[in-house]
This record gives structure tokens, C-alpha cells and sequence, in this order.
């Protein structure tokens, strides 16, 4: 279960959730991701220390470093112990023009040091209301991992995001979600063969404790990149607990 904090809170914001919330991450019995902004990482990393939360980065850039001011490397985010980093998520694509191929390149670049990828993938309103929902999902996958090492392909980690259902309050029915993330799986079994089975997809679009149950008790969904409720540690709290309850 992974928060995504996007661009929001300050260094203190972000302790006070860490205060709130690490009681929780000390007896987990799923795995717990916080991708807070670069700016609170090394203060993160030092309040989760010793519990079971781990620390994701919003991003990356594919290059070890190199004249890309305003970016950060692989490298840098390793010393603050991020085990995760998303890439090609929905905003980065459409406000910043992140392409497959760039997400393609992050990916490897992560991995080859250790760092699990998010990548994410996601239709439109438009795709999903011309019926080409799955084609266009299945592209993005196949793109965004093309060069991605066959043998680590258990470490990845998918998110599926309907661009139409994030921040809007719009949610993909459990049936809409299972079936994108069926075809996934199926995606993945062409690139990487049995290992697919193990790669754990993502659903993210506005979910909430209200429709977490159902979307997570459907085969292919394994966890959830939670928007706007992982900003508060009461709500994000609920959705980790009722994973940990259904797992008991």
C-alpha cells in the first residue's frame, strides 16, 4: 500500500504524519510505502527507521548525474535508503511530457541499483470511451519496459491509474479495474513468462477506506497508489488496516 503525497507537505507536515502514523508501521503485515517530496526523504528516513514503512521518490532521472539542474539521480536517492521510486506516473506524462521511452530508461536505471519501480500506466476518458482502454494500457507496458532486465522482473511493481479517476472523486469499478488489470498480467506474461504471476499491479484513481475492500479482494489487484486519503494518517491508516485484516 503506497501513499503518494505529490506536491505536498513541508518537512514538518510530513513528521507530524510520521509521529501519527508509526505506530502502525511498526507491527505492519503488508508492506507500507510513503513517497513524500524529495525535501522530506532524509527526515523520513530517519523517523521510519527501524519500522516496516518504506520510502519511495516521486521520481527520477535515468542519467547517474550530469548537467540536468532542478533533477535527481538514482544515486542521491539511494543514501536516503528509498526502496521504491515512482516513474511515468499520469502527471509527469501529461503536465511535463514524460514519454514510455524516458520511463523505459528509469526503470533500468533503478533497478540497477536497487530500486524497485513503480511504473505506472493509465488510460484517458477519451481512450476508455472509444473502447481502447486495454490496447492503449497494454502499449504503455510493453514501451515503458522494453529494455527492462527479464531476470528482475519479479522486483517490479505496476500501477494502474485511469487518468479520468484521479483527483476527480471518480473510481473505476471493481470489475473495470480487475479487467485492465488482468490484461496487465497478461501483458506481463508476454514480455517476462511465469515471473508475471509475481509482479504486483497496483490499482490507483481515487480510492478511499469506503472502496478500498472491493477494489483490493479482486484477483489481480494486489495493493493500491493512494492520491489525496494517503495525505492523512487517519485515512491512509484505515486503508493499510483493512489490508492487514484481510490478509489475518
Amino acid at each position: 500500500m503506497a501513499a503518494n503525497w505529490k506536491m505536498n507537505k513541508t518537512v514538518n507536515e510530513a513528521l507530524a504524519f510520521a509521529e501519527a502514523f508509526i505506530h502502525l508501521g511498526k507491527n505492519a503485515e503488508v508492506d507500507i510505502v510513503i513517497a513524500p517530496p524529495f525535501t522530506a526523504l532524509a527526515a523520513l528516513s530517519r523517523a521510519f527507521s527501524g519500522t516496516e514503512v518504506k520510502l519511495a521518490a516521486q521520481n527520477t532521472h535515468a542519467e547517474a548525474s550530469g548537467a540536468f539542474t532542478g533533477e535527481i539521480s538514482p544515486d542521491m536517492l539511494k543514501e536516503f535508503d528509498c526502496q521504491y521510486t515512482i516513474i511515468g506516473h499520469s502527471e509527469r506524462r501529461a503536465l511535463f511530457g514524460e514519454t514510455d521511452a524516458e520511463v523505459d530508461k528509469k526503470a533500468v536505471a533503478l533497478i540497477e541499483r536497487n530500486i524497485r519501480p513503480i511504473v505506472c500506466v493509465g488510460e484517458s476518458l477519451q481512450d476508455r470511451e472509444s473502447g481502447q482502454a486495454l490496447e492503449i494500457v497494454a502499449q504503455q507496458v510493453q514501451k515503458s519496459l522494453e529494455s527492462y532486465p527479464s531476470g528482475r522482473a519479479e522486483e517490479l511493481v505496476l500501477a494502474y491509474e485511469p487518468v479520468w479517476a484521479i483527483g476527480t472523486g471518480k473510481t473505476a469499478s471493481p470489475d473495470e479495474a480487475q479487467e485492465v488489470h488482468k490484461a496487465i498480467r497478461r501483458t506481463l506474461k508476454e514480455l517476462f513468462g511465469s515471473p508475471a504471476e509475481e509482479i504486483r499491479i497496483q490499482y490507483g484513481g481515487s480510492v478511499k477506506p469506503e472502496n478500498a475492500g472491493a477494489l483490493m479482494a479482486q484477483k489481480d489487484i494486489d495493493g493500491a497508489l493512494i492520491g489525496g486519503a494517503g495525505l492523512a494518517h487517519e485515512s491512509f491508516a484505515a486503508i493499510v488496516r483493512y489490508q492487514m485484516e484481510s490478509k489475518g
